[in-house]
C-alpha cells in the first residue's frame, strides 16, 4: 500500500499530500518529521546507531527518535508513535524545543524536535536501530566533524546548545 507524507510550506503548514517515494528524491517537496532528543538525569544525550539497511547514513549516529510524520497524523501523536517504534519509549512527556528546516541534495524536513528525560532502559527496533547509547558533552565535542553523526544530528546539537539544553565544553 503507498505510503503518503504530508506536504508542508516553509512554517510548516500542511498544503497537501506526496507519496513517500516521491519526497525523497525531490527536495523541493516539503515534508515533516519529528526527533526527541532524550536527557538522562546526568545531562548525557542519547544517540541512535542507524540501522545498516537504512536508505541514508547507515551506521552513523543520529538523534534518539526520529521519524516521518503521517498524513493526518498530530505532531504529537507522531513524536509519541516514533518513541515507542525505535526505542520502546513513552514520550508523553516530551517537551517541544523547536522547528526549523533541513534541507540537503535528497530531501527538505521540516522539523519539529522535542525533549524528554529517561534513563532507560530501551527496547529498540532491530530493523531502525542498531544500538543506543548516551555520550557526555565532551564525548560529541570529540566526535564532531569526524563522520561519526549524521550531518543533521550535528546541526541540531549546536541547535540544542543556543536554546540552553546541551553545552558542549
Amino acid at each position: 500500500m503507498p505510503e503518503y507524507l504530508p506536504l508542508v510550506d516553509r512554517s510548516g503548514k500542511v498544503i497537501g499530500k506526496a507519496l513517500r517515494r516521491d519526497c525523497h528524491g525531490n527536495p523541493t517537496l516539503i515534508h515533516p518529521v519529528v526527533h526527541l532528543h532524550v536527557f538522562d538525569t546526568r545531562g548525557r544525550l542519547l544517540f541512535q546507531q542507524r540501522a545498516s539497511g537504512k536508505d541514508l547514513y547507515p551506521d552513523y549516529w543520529d538523534t534518539a527518535v526520529g521519524g516521518h510524520i503521517d498524513f493526518g497524523e498530530e505532531l504529537r501523536d507522531a513524536v509519541r508513535r516514533e518513541a515507542r517504534e525505535e526505542l520502546g519509549l513513552d514520550a508523553e512527556t516530551a517537551v517541544f524545543l523547536f522547528s526549523y528546516l533541513m534541507s540537503n541534495p535528497y530531501e527538505t524536513e521540516f522539523v519539529s524536535t522535542f525533549a524528554l528525560t529517561f534513563d532507560g532502559p530501551f527496547c529498540v527496533d532491530p530493523e531502525e536501530v542498531a544500538g543506543v547509547r548516551f555520550f557526555t558533552p565532551a564525548e560529541v565535542r570529540e566526535k564532531l566533524g569526524q563522520g561519526f553523526f549524521t550531518p543533521n544530528a550535528e546541526e541540531e546539537i549546536g541547535r540544542l546548545g543556543a536554546v540552553g539544553r546541551f553545552s558542549l565544553p
